[in-house]
């Protein structure tokens, strides 16, 4: 069983920074990409940063330059670095990873259960 697990997140004034943090954990062979998407109250969900097993990167137009992705492989773990933060950037943030499972060895994508980022004055 595989389990991907969210910390961080919270209130924080415009031009603030927060940190998430996830860990998958788990019969887990290995781990593809990891990432972070959002989803604002009556919008679709959307990718915020992704990265990749290599460590290639990809962030969404409106978050780059503003927010870190990094990984730490050994621990399965992700972390979002979050700086010059915007109202809109308000929005419950889940956690995702590309897992292969240990035998049968399973590929599957998983989430955790979300963190609310919450960016106001």
């Amino acid at each position: 069983q595989v389990q991907v697990v969210e910390s961080g997140g919270g209130l924080v004034q415009p031009g603030g920074s927060l940190r998430l943090s996830c860990e998958a954990s788990g019969s887990i062979f290995s781990v593809n990409h990891m990432g972070w998407y959002r989803q604002a109250p009556g919008k679709q969900r959307e990718s915020v940063a992704v990265i990749r097993s290599g460590g290639r990167t990809n962030y969404a137009d409106s978050v780059r330059g503003r927010f870190t992705i990094s990984r730490d492989n050994a621990k399965n773990t992700v972390t979002l670095q979050m700086v010059g933060l915007k109202p809109e950037d308000t929005a419950v943030y889940y956690c995702n990873a590309g897992i292969i499972s240990a035998a049968p060895y399973d590929v599957h994508d998983y989430w955790g259960q979300g963190t609310q980022v919450t960016v106001s004055s």
